[in-house]
C-alpha cells in the first residue's frame, strides 16, 4: 500500500510538472514559429511545436507515456478512458457547423441589415456588433459557436495585415473576455457555469438575475471602448460583407437547414452520440449541396478538439493542489484567486473543483464563478472557446501566430472592467 501511495504521489508530481511545461510551451509557441524560419531544415517539426492547438495534446501523450512507464500500461489506459471528452467533441463539431457558409451568410446578412439601419459608419457598427451582440448571443447558441461566428466576422475587419499588432491584440482580448462573460445569461452556454449549475441548482432565471445583466453591461462597455479606440483605423477599412467569393448565392432553404443543424447540435450538446451522429448527417448534406458551400474548417475544428482533449487529460491530474487552494480562500480572496488560477487552467475545471467542496456559502459560490468567467480571456487555455478563436484568427497576426504575452496584455483592461462589474454591482 505504501508503494502504491508513493507511486500515486510521483504521478501527481509528474502530472503537475508536465502541466507547467505545457503552460510554458503555450507562452513560447510563437518562438517556435520564429525558429522555423531560421532553421528551414527542421521547419516542419518547429511549425508543429509552434501550433498552440497542438501543445496540450502533445504533453498529454507524454503524460500517458510516463504513466505507462511508472504505473503500468493498464493504469495509463484506464486513466485516459476515464476522462470526459464531451466538451472537446462538442467544440469541434459546433465550430465546423457554425463556420459553414450558409450559417455565416445568414448571420452576416442579419448584422449587415442592422448596421445599415444605424446612422454610423457600417464597418464601425459591424465591428461593435461582432464584439458585443455576438458574444451575448453565446448565451443561446453556446460560447464556442459564438466564438466561431464572431471570429470569422471580425477577421476581415480587424485581423488584417494593415491593422497594427497592438490593436489586434486589444481586439482579441476584448473578444475573448466578452465571450467568456457573455454566456452567463443562461445556465447551459458557458462551460464554467454548466459545471456547477446542476449541483448548486442554478437555473437560467438565477443566472440572468445574478450574473447576466452585469455581464451584459461589461460586454457593452468593453466593446464600445474598443471601437472608440479603433475608430481611426476603422474609418479607412472598406466594409467586408461577403462570406465568400463564390458566385452561387445560398438559397434561404439551405441556410435554414444549416441553422437547424446548428440548433440540433446545441440542443444535444451533452449527448456526444447524438450530436456526432447529427454531424455525420451534416457532412453528408454539405456534400449533396457542395455548390453552396465553402471548404469546411475540419482541420481547425480537429486541432481545437485535440487541444481541449489534452487539457482534459493534463487537467485531471491537478486536483490535488488546486482544490485545497479553492477551498481555503475567503469569498473575496476566492474571486481574485479564481481570476488568477483561470489563467493557468481551464475555468470549467476550476468551477468543477469548487462544486465538489461541501458547505460553500452562496457568496463563495458566486465569487468562484464570477472570478472564473471574468478571467476567461487572459490566456488561450482559460476558456474552452479560446483555442477556436486562436485557430481562426492567427493568420491575421505576424508569423501567423498569436503570442500569449500579447493576448494577456490585450485582455487585462477588459478583464478589469468585467471584474469591477461583478464585484461592485
Amino acid at each position: 500500500m505504501a508503494g502504491e501511495a508513493l507511486q500515486g504521489d510521483l504521478m501527481h508530481t509528474v502530472g503537475a510538472v508536465l502541466f507547467g511545461i505545457a503552460l510554458l510551451h503555450t507562452f513560447g509557441a510563437k518562438t517556435f514559429e520564429r525558429l522555423a524560419h531560421r532553421h528551414p531544415r527542421h521547419a516542419g517539426l518547429l511549425h508543429l511545436l509552434g501550433e498552440v492547438e497542438v501543445v496540450f495534446g502533445f504533453w498529454a501523450f507524454v503524460l500517458i507515456a510516463c504513466m505507462a512507464l511508472l504505473s503500468g500500461s493498464q493504469q495509463a489506459i484506464d486513466y485516459a478512458e476515464s476522462r470526459q471528452y464531451t466538451e472537446p467533441l462538442f467544440v469541434c463539431v459546433v465550430m465546423v457547423v457554425a463556420a459553414s457558409r450558409p450559417v455565416l451568410e445568414a448571420v452576416r446578412a442579419l448584422l449587415l441589415a442592422v448596421a445599415r439601419a444605424v446612422p454610423l459608419p457600417t464597418t464601425t457598427v459591424l465591428v461593435w456588433l461582432g464584439l458585443a451582440v455576438v458574444p451575448l448571443l453565446g448565451s443561446l447558441i453556446t460560447e464556442p459557436a459564438a466564438m466561431t461566428l464572431a471570429a470569422l466576422m471580425l477577421a476581415p475587419q480587424i485581423f488584417t495585415p494593415q491593422m497594427p499588432e497592438r490593436h489586434k491584440y486589444a481586439a482579441l482580448g476584448v473578444l475573448f473576455v466578452n465571450i467568456s462573460i457573455g454566456g452567463t445569461l443562461t445556465s447551459y452556454a458557458a462551460p464554467p457555469v454548466l459545471m456547477v449549475a446542476g449541483t448548486w441548482g442554478w437555473d437560467t432565471a438565477f443566472m440572468a438575475h445574478t450574473f447576466g445583466w452585469k455581464a451584459a453591461l461589461a460586454v457593452l462597455v468593453n466593446a464600445t471602448a474598443l471601437v472608440l479606440y479603433l475608430r481611426p483605423q476603422l474609418k479607412v477599412i472598406v466594409p467586408h460583407t461577403a462570406a465568400s467569393t463564390a458566385d452561387t448565392s445560398v438559397p434561404w432553404i439551405v441556410s435554414l437547414v444549416h441553422l437547424t443543424f446548428l440548433a440540433g447540435v446545441v440542443l444535444m450538446a451533452h449527448h456526444p452520440v447524438l450530436f456526432l451522429g447529427l454531424f455525420l448527417f451534416f457532412l453528408g448534406y454539405t456534400q449533396a449541396y457542395a455548390r453552396f458551400q465553402n471548404p469546411l474548417i475540419l482541420k481547425e475544428g480537429l486541432l481545437v478538439g485535440f487541444f481541449l482533449a489534452g487539457l482534459v487529460v493534463l487537467g485531471g491530474m491537478q486536483q490535488w493542489w488546486l482544490q485545497p487552494i479553492v477551498s481555503s480562500l475567503a469569498p473575496t480572496a476566492l474571486f481574485f484567486g479564481a481570476l488568477g488560477l483561470t489563467a493557468m487552467t481551464d475555468n470549467a475545471a476550476l468551477t468543477y473543483l469548487g462544486s465538489l467542496i461541501e458547505g460553500m456559502s452562496d457568496l463563495a459560490k458566486y465569487m468562484l464563478v464570477a472570478g472564473a468567467v471574468a478571467g476567461g480571456g487572459l490566456t488561450v487555455i482559460a476558456n474552452a472557446p479560446n483555442p477556436a478563436g486562436v485557430a481562426l484568427l492567427r493568420a491575421g497576426f505576424a508569423d501567423s501566430s498569436i503570442g500569449a504575452g500579447g493576448l494577456l496584455l490585450g485582455a487585462l483592461l477588459p478583464t478589469a472592467v468585467s471584474a469591477a462589474f461583478f464585484l461592485l454591482l
